[in-house]
């Protein structure tokens, strides 16, 4: 037994010597393998005419590692060019439009999918833009803060309300949370708000889900799946939750998502106008896009942004432009008017819940009122700091940044 028991030992204390053994040679060849790339990365960096014989001798010896680095160029490089904005020139924005226009009037069932590229003139920055979120991350550069809430709805959000009022845009489907749809007049039969709205929060113990719009960002103590606002419902005293879906989230409230509302819109469309969205995160939703018909039946795709997304080569135009320009634009082709925001008349103010008194200290966001404020443009989105502030952007920059370390280690 004793000796058993001995050769047991004997053989574990072997297992675990191979192991580390095993383990020590991995960790040698991954540094042998870094030091190669380094050492071939800073001979490539060098013009050809100027490289030794040594360093041309190295090259030769390790061909694969040559290859491989080149394939990694020429990835950046195209990354690089996706990330670049690229802008028509006066003429042919103009002629572009004019296609657009003649797109809009013959539409039978036009609709709209908007992203952050629509309120980056409300100061709101976007994701992936020069001076975005993600960008910003991505650089090192810090994050700046201010109350998102203090927008307003944009030309472009008002030239939408005013295409649906005139039957022209029959439905609506936004990325943002920034409620500024809502808040332009656009009818919420009208309007799905796939990943939530920052001023709505639910109670989804009752039934059918009850819901409360406030006046102010009730995103504040929230995260990605954390959801509850620290309120309660006035019904059953269940804690509210925000509507918003993070990214990693599956969003499943009927309101404001509207789902259905999206879904049978673009089942229905002939006409797709995209403006401002990447088209990154709304590409992997394949209903939008009826991608179950052959190529020929399905919707008509016009693409208003200033950088490459991924269905550019699906589109029948993509126009290169800020979207307050093409709209602009277009309502001149089309012989409309553009309606003026009036703060006096915004939506929320008859559809918000007012706070119950036990409730008033339960957030420190800027409360909107009636009165006409001028617009805070302190914010420069231009500048290294960015101003984005609340649970449903401040989380997600704060998933991004960690994302980043990660990636950095």
């Amino acid at each position: 037994m004793n000796y058993r028991m001995a050769e047991e030992a004997d053989t574990g204390v072997s297992s675990r010597t191979e192991r580390k053994a095993l383990e020590k040679a991995k960790i040698l060849q991954r540094e042998s393998e870094r030091k190669i790339f380094r050492l071939v990365g800073r001979v490539l960096k060098k013009p050809e005419a100027e490289r030794s014989e040594e360093e041309a001798a190295v090259l030769l010896l390790h061909k694969d590692t040559v290859e491989e680095l080149s394939k990694r160029q020429v990835r950046r490089n195209v990354l690089k060019r996706k990330q670049e904005e690229v802008f028509d020139d006066a003429e042919e924005l103009r002629n572009k439009v004019r296609q657009l226009a003649v797109a809009v009037k013959q539409a039978n069932h036009l609709v709209v999918y908007t992203g952050a590229g629509i309120s980056t003139a409300a100061s709101i920055p976007d994701y992936r833009g020069p001076n975005g979120v993600w960008t910003q991350l991505q650089k090192g550069r810090a994050i700046s803060s201010s109350d998102l809430s203090k927008a307003e709805p944009t030309l472009t959000h008002m030239c939408i309300r005013m295409l649906h009022k005139e039957n022209m845009v029959k439905h609506v489907v936004s990325q943002n949370c920034d409620g500024l749809h809502l808040r332009s007049g656009l009818p919420r039969t009208a309007l799905s708000e796939l990943h939530g709205n920052m001023f709505i929060e639910v109670c989804i113990a009752c039934s059918p889900v009850r819901e409360y719009v406030r006046l102010f960002d009730v995103t504040e103590r929230t995260s990605l799946h954390r959801h509850g606002t620290g309120r309660r419902c006035s019904h059953c005293g269940s804690e509210l939750r925000d509507t918003i879906v993070h990214f990693g989230e599956r969003g499943t409230l009927e309101q404001p998502l509207n789902w259905r509302g999206a879904a049978e819109a673009a089942e229905m469309a002939d006409v797709i106008l995209c403006l401002g969205s990447s088209l990154k995160v709304l590409k992997k939703y394949n209903c939008l896009w009826c991608m179950n018909r052959p190529a020929n039946k399905r919707p008509k795709l016009y693409i208003v942004n200033l950088q490459w997304t991924p269905k550019d080569d699906l589109s029948e135009l993509k126009i290169n432009g800020k979207c307050d320009d093409v709209m602009s634009l277009l309502i001149e082709e089309l012989n409309c008017q553009i309606p003026v925001y009036d703060r006096a008349e915004d939506p929320i103010f008859s559809l918000a819940t007012p706070l119950r008194p036990e409730e008033l200290d339960s957030h420190n966001r800027e409360v909107i009122s009636t009165e006409n404020k001028p617009r805070d443009n302190s914010a420069d989105t231009t500048g290294q700091d960015t101003a984005v502030q609340g649970g449903w952007f401040g989380r997600g920059y704060g998933k991004g940044r960690k994302n980043r370390k990660k990636a950095v280690l």
